[in-house]
């Protein structure tokens, strides 16, 4: 029995390492945007604090605030997008 152990192909190095590192790219990708930036996690409270302090001055809703983050030539921008209805 260990004879065919022994002469039984083994999985080559490439392989596993091709397989750890598909691992390791799809859950990098889970924390990232549309553009492959990576997704803060302070993003959430920020719309939410911004819509808090807007309330006290324009009426605006849940829907009117958008915030995007985007890497443009080494820099990370926070883009904020308010619809403010008059």
């Amino acid at each position: 029995m260990d004879l065919m152990r022994f002469f039984k192909s083994k999985p080559k190095t490439s392989s596993l390492a091709k397989e750890r590192l598909q691992l390791i790219l799809a859950h990098e990708r889970i924390g990232r945007n549309a553009n492959g930036t990576e997704i803060p996690d302070f993003l959430p409270q920020l719309q939410k604090d911004l819509l808090a302090v807007l309330a006290k001055y324009v009426k605006v809703s849940d829907d009117d605030v958008k915030i995007n983050v985007d890497r443009q030539d080494n820099l990370d921008l926070l883009e904020v997008k308010i619809e403010i209805n008059r």
